[in-house]
């Protein structure tokens, strides 16, 4: 079976969404639809799995935390931008474009 992972997109101007592609014991690929979303404040991932990702379309920045060095940063991504998301690395998404949607594609893996 062939499918597409731009086509059709799902409408993300009221949430983000969320879509399995791919899932077998200890991966899952998802792609992620946002439209100007962003995590909300103060709330940050932490995930117990790595997560590897890539930006597809639109633009987004992504926020990182560690906490036993006491410092934050910031990364922005352009399109075929990604990055690997370590087990435990405390994360939030900062922004996504507002007029267009950003898509992701994230491989979950143990």
């Amino acid at each position: 079976m062939r499918d597409n992972i731009f086509s059709p997109l799902p409408n993300a101007a009221h949430g983000e969404s969320f879509d399995d592609l791919l899932t077998r014991p200890g991966c899952r690929i998802e792609r992620i639809v946002s439209y100007g979303q962003a995590s909300p404040p103060g709330f940050w991932y932490e995930q117990d799995w790595d997560e590897w990702v890539l930006l597809l379309a639109g633009e987004a920045r992504l926020g990182f935390e560690d906490a036993a060095a006491g410092r934050c940063w910031q990364m922005n991504l352009c399109i075929g931008d990604y990055v690997l998301i370590a087990k435990g690395q405390r994360h939030r998404v900062e922004l996504t474009a507002e007029n267009m949607p950003t898509i992701w594609l994230a491989v979950h893996f143990t």
